[in-house]
């Protein structure tokens, strides 16, 4: 048995989190990052109001179908953890005297956070964290953010109800920041000691995070009524009123982000009259180019809606940042210790798996359970009972050489004979007659109308090759949707698609007036497979066998390895 298959009988698994945003302008986002390459291998969404004016999502019942849709879309295995991103409700700093304890900061904190109108009617959470490097005399600078208990609690029983777990809950502004890093698209402004701001706008306005590296020294938000100014107007309001604020906040960069579709990033960092160098990046329909490279699974007007949130709610622990904010643990306070039940990404060898420090106690004193017992009860019971069992261990010792001898002479015996295992050939020709079948079968149920495949292929090994045209690109996607979802163990992949020409001449000039077809190739062979070298003469004469002979070699198999060809194809 490998260490996977220990790991998931312990319950943690080689199992992935799963990770969602609710962002205002998209809805509700469900992404896998492949941290490695840094691009994303799937995403989906579904679109989901939000309540600007409340901070809250606005119909939990929505909520918990576009869960259900987006989890069975991408084949989410039931009983994961959720880790979701929510937009951010607030966030603020304060000073406080460095002896206050936890218990008196967090009541401080909840008497500061319910002067806000939203928290004059829900109770907060609020998690909160010293401020790097603040510290003067007596006080010390705390960051605080917080979000109703009553919107966590909904979708913790939304998540429950569904027969997921709430891992973890993050806000926008600490996702935009991971996922700026883990993109390089601030590596610049992120390096130790440089200062820059990073300025947002939503509709309800914009703010201005002030940083030095990778540390947040202070955070302003400017309330700016976005919808009732009309053209240019709101660019001439936001550079006004931000000009005079950026001066108390001097530094080497400005990092524009706009997450409206009322607000372009690139004509406000054109009309901002500020020293220092200007970058921007549209989170919104403005947006010309994705964030990260994007799987061919993923349609293009689909990979235009991925957001900033969902990419650094993505990222976990791939991105170290100093200040971060947990919404889940039984104990609000400072999160410099993380929640004991969040999952923590663990990587050994080749082998990755999610486990909680609390799960990992309790697997640590299994261990030592399942060591120490059998250890003491030998050490204590072989002594009191060796004099009455000695001579039956030694009848047992004799007995057993004796068998261990007679074993190895029949062992011996059958290695002379050589003989056939006729049931695991059987069985061996029974399960690749199995894995064809299935092949056959998928591929008869998911060709289109308008599709045809030219050339099938299903291997020994399970390897499959399978090639065709269709008069359109989407019904080439649907086909290998499909004939991913019919075999699902078998890692297909879109390795070509092109359009159709018989010469260099066509493939340079399209006629618009005549009809394009499409020639692709789905595979799960590697390119070596795909691509075999010339053999030579010798080998090519030593395969025109007689009937008779590759008889033999296929051992009463129901399916050999020819391909088909031209399945489905029809005359016009």
């Amino acid at each position: 048995m490998d260490l996977n298959n220990i790991l998931s009988q312990l319950g943690m698994g080689q199992k992935e989190s799963v990770y969602l945003s609710v962002t205002p302008g998209v809805g509700l986002e469900l992404i896998q990052l492949d941290i490695a390459s840094r691009s994303v291998k799937n995403y989906a969404f579904r679109p989901l109001e939000y309540n600007e004016a409340v901070r809250e999502i606005a119909n939990m019942e929505e909520f918990k179908n576009a869960i259900s849709e987006l989890f069975a879309e991408l084949g989410v295995p039931a009983k994961s953890s959720v880790v979701l991103n929510l937009p951010m409700v607030l966030f603020g700093s304060t000073t406080l005297p460095l002896l206050l304890g936890d218990d008196g900061v967090t009541e401080a904190l909840t008497s500061e956070v319910e002067q806000s109108y939203i928290f004059k009617r829900y109770e907060p959470v609020i998690s909160w964290t010293d401020a790097t490097g603040t510290q003067s005399g007596d006080t010390r600078k705390l960051f605080y953010s917080a979000i109703q208990k009553n919107v966590i609690e909904d979708v913790k029983n939304a998540l429950t109800e569904l027969g997921y777990t709430l891992a973890g809950v993050e806000m926008s502004l600490t996702s935009i920041l991971k996922a700026l890093a883990f993109s390089g698209l601030a590596e610049e402004q992120m390096k130790e000691n440089v200062s820059w701001n990073l300025m947002l706008i939503s509709q309800n306005g914009y703010s201005i995070c002030s940083l030095i590296g990778k540390n947040i020294i202070d955070y302003y938000e400017e309330p700016l009524a976005i919808k009732s100014f009309e053209g240019d107007e709101i660019y001439n309001a936001i550079s006004a009123s931000a000009q005079i604020t950026l001066m108390s906040y001097p530094a080497n960069y400005l990092y524009i982000v706009s997450e409206t579709d009322m607000v372009s990033a690139e004509l406000l960092a054109n009309r901002l009259p500020v020293e220092g160098n200007v970058s921007f990046l549209e989170n919104n329909s403005f947006k010309k180019q994705d964030v990260l490279p994007v799987s061919l699974e993923v349609l293009e007007e689909t990979a235009h809606k991925i957001s900033l949130e969902a990419i650094g709610i993505a990222v976990g622990n791939a991105v170290s940042m100093p200040i971060k904010f947990s919404f889940t643990s039984s104990k609000v306070g400072d999160v410099s210790s993380d929640d004991p039940d969040a999952p923590v990404h663990v990587v050994l060898g080749s082998t990755e798996f999610d486990i909680s420090p609390n799960m990992a106690t309790r697997v640590a004193a299994l261990i030592a359970a399942i060591v120490l017992v059998p250890t003491l009860a030998a050490f204590v019971g072989i002594p009191m009972i060796q004099k009455s069992k000695q001579a039956q261990l030694d009848d047992v010792n004799s007995r057993l050489e004796q068998t261990n001898a007679e074993i190895k002479k029949i062992q011996d015996a059958q290695n002379k004979t050589n003989d056939f295992d006729v049931n695991a050939e059987i069985k061996k020709v029974l399960g690749n007659n199995r894995s064809k079948l299935m092949a056959y079968t998928a591929l008869g149920e998911s060709v289109p109308k308008n599709l045809w495949v030219t050339y099938f292929v299903a291997k020994d090994d399970g390897k499959i090759d399978i090639k065709g045209e269709a008069k359109n690109v989407e019904d080439i996607y649907l086909f290998f949707r499909n004939m991913k979802d019919s075999l699902i163990n078998t890692q297909l992949r879109l390795h070509k698609l092109q359009m159709k020409s018989d010469n260099v001449d066509d493939a340079v000039s399209v006629d618009p007036t005549k009809p394009t077809d499409y020639e692709f190739e789905i595979t799960n062979m590697t390119a070596s497979e795909l691509n075999p070298p010339a053999e030579n003469d010798n080998a090519n004469q030593e395969q025109q066998q007689p009937q008779e002979e590759e008889t033999k070699q296929n051992k009463g198999g129901l399916l050999n390895n020819k391909p088909l060809l031209n399945f489905g194809k029809q005359g016009n």
